[in-house]
């Protein structure tokens, strides 16, 4: 399948999908996302896909937010009608059955940042930057920011951060939490390529199971969430995988999972 915005590209288990707009530093247009959203549920659909790595084409941008001329004439009605598109991505790449890991290769502002903030984890270049500007254009963040934010570095700097749009550079977004690793820039594909094979060669039901237990149960009381974590473990025993994990673990030697 031809992609105008975007290029995917699967080898090995692994989907990445490059954001693909570097002459507006890969900027966040609805027919982007909406290639995005054909391009994750592609590699989802793909048996042969284990994980998913989300990146920018280019050295400056990962994605520098949405394309701001089009707000101008915008009014409540239409960015109510906008931002629910935007965000119904967004939520898609957040609910994924399979992994995804963004590697931020340059600025990550506005839905760029709310797109890496959808993603189960993020790996920066040194170079990277992270914000939520909104506020300078007399906005809010519109596709996740508010809510994703504070849940993943907490409810202070997320609203300092949001307060005030400044900009962050990587090792502070991994000193808060945002990120998870920080690459020298030329490495920064092969680091995280390295760790989305580690997680491919993992049980695939099994990281599956995780990610929808650690995702829903954070809208529930912990009471309900262990119990969502006991049944999705218990359904893990009735695997092929847990049999040859267990088998694999006693025989010491490597397990060959099927995703079974």
């Amino acid at each position: 399948m031809a992609y105008e915005y975007l290029i995917y590209e699967a080898a090995s288990g692994i989907a990445t999908i490059t954001l693909n707009r570097p002459k507006v530093m890969n900027a966040l247009s609805l027919a982007l996302l909406r290639e995005l959203l054909q391009a994750a549920t592609r590699a989802e659909d793909d048996p042969a896909i284990r994980a998913l790595i989300v990146t920018g084409a280019g050295e400056k941008a990962f994605a520098a937010g949405a394309d701001i001329a089009a707000f101008k004439e915008m009014g409540a009605a239409e960015a109510l009608g906008f931002l629910e598109e935007v965000q119904a991505v967004m939520n898609r790449i957040e609910r994924l059955k399979k992994p995804v890991l963004a590697a931020v290769n340059g600025y990550a502002l506005g839905a760029g940042c709310e797109l890496a903030l959808s993603c189960d984890m993020i790996y920066a270049a040194e170079t990277a930057k992270f914000g939520l500007p909104e506020v300078n254009l007399g906005i809010i963040p519109g596709a996740g920011g508010t809510q994703r934010l504070p849940r993943r570095v907490g409810g202070a700097r997320a609203k300092e951060l949001i307060y005030t749009g400044e900009m962050i550079d990587a090792q502070e977004a991994y000193r808060i939490g945002l990120v998870n690793r920080v690459f020298p820039a030329p490495e920064l594909m092969a680091g995280t390529r390295n760790l989305a094979e580690r997680i491919a060669r993992k049980g695939a039901v099994a990281i599956e199971s995780a990610k929808r237990v650690i995702t829903e149960g954070a809208d529930l009381d912990l009471k309900r969430a262990l119990a969502l974590e006991a049944k999705a473990c218990a359904l893990c025993f009735g695997t092929e995988d847990k049999t040859e994990g267990v088998s694999a673990f006693l025989e010491k030697r490597e397990p060959r999972f099927k995703g079974k």
